[in-house]
């Protein structure tokens, strides 16, 4: 008797066991089935934050359910990483993560209340900027190696820029690429950087290409290089690291996550909505006033990027001693 009851019940057990992946199939067949939320752990009107609201309107045409985007806004955006990581695992509510709490955060944090490669699962990478090397319009630089010279020659009176510990990381891995010689000085905002180099409080800033874009064309700046690959179009002028012999390629992200354990269809489902949407001609348009380029990448190749930067920040902050906490 005791044996046949261990046997119904291993039985049962292993049908168990094999519905779940048919239950699983099922649920992503009819996915979406109700309103998605989209997590943002910055206040509204950042360039993540419009990302994520252009990216629910198309989500919400394409996948026909509506499609929410709520701020969370926190230090180092932890707030809205966590929620996402803790929510259940059925794509009704994602993250619009960023560089920031995704690959920086492990590098300045000892301890995370989440774990970005064990808590989240990429979807796909949404765009990339990159960072722009200005300096005073008057400047007596033209390029890299001139910045590069004054500071090794006038230490002292060099100095730069950050509002966030993921530039002053940024800017460190600058200084350990080319050798220039620059005292951090930290600023509460991007533009406010901005305005200490315009005014000559600073010597260079290095800031991603929204708050430096304006400042350029308006003459109040002098982009002395992009850490894109390529130049790009919204600073044509403006040479790439690597025109100039530096090896530094930094591109800062937006991008899709969801929590660990999504079912890989529903994954797929909207990986392939956000390659769809940043196709559209009116997002690129809008992508591109913002200095953002298209991604839509497919979640092994956004796995790739996190994998590939975790490390490398790690290394750049215990090298210069910088933590947030």
């Amino acid at each position: 008797m005791k044996r046949n009851a261990l046997l119904h019940a291993a039985a049962a057990a292993m049908l168990a066991v094999s519905v779940l992946p048919v239950f699983a199939q099922q649920g992503a067949a009819n996915y979406p089935s109700k309103p998605i939320r989209i997590i943002v752990g910055y206040a509204p009107g950042g360039a993540n934050d419009i990302l994520a609201r252009l990216l629910a309107q198309k989500m919400q045409e394409g996948l026909g359910r509506e499609v929410v985007v709520e701020n969370k806004p926190s230090t180092a955006a932890i707030v809205g990483s966590v929620t996402v990581a803790t929510a259940p695992p059925d794509g009704y509510t994602l993250l619009m993560g960023a560089s920031g709490p995704i690959v920086f955060n492990p590098a300045l944090y000892e301890k995370l209340p989440y774990s970005p490669t064990k808590d989240l699962v990429p979807v796909s990478l949404v765009g990339t900027f990159p960072l722009v090397l200005s300096v005073a319009a008057g400047a007596p630089f033209h390029n890299v190696a001139d910045l590069t010279a004054y500071t090794r020659a006038n230490p002292e009176k060099s100095n730069y820029g950050s509002s966030a510990a993921s530039f002053r990381l940024a800017t460190e891995l600058l200084k350990s690429r080319t050798g220039i010689r620059a005292e951090h000085i930290p600023y509460k905002g991007s533009m406010e950087s901005v305005n200490g180099v315009a005014s000559g409080q600073l010597t260079m800033t290095l800031v991603d290409s929204g708050p430096a874009m304006g400042p350029i064309k308006g003459g109040l700046l002098k982009g002395l290089a992009v850490t894109s690959p390529q130049r790009i179009p919204a600073l044509p002028d403006v040479p790439t690291m690597a025109e100039q012999g530096v090896d530094l390629t930094i591109q800062f992200w937006s991008g899709l996550l969801a929590p660990a354990g999504t079912p890989k269809a529903v994954i797929d489902k909207l990986a392939a909505e956000v390659q769809r949407i940043v196709k559209l001609p009116d997002v690129r348009a809008r992508m591109a006033a913002l200095a953002i380029d298209p991604a839509g990448s497919t979640p092994e190749e956004f796995a790739r990027v996190i994998a590939s930067e975790i490390p490398l920040w790690a290394g750049v902050a215990k090298a210069n001693n910088i933590r947030a906490d």
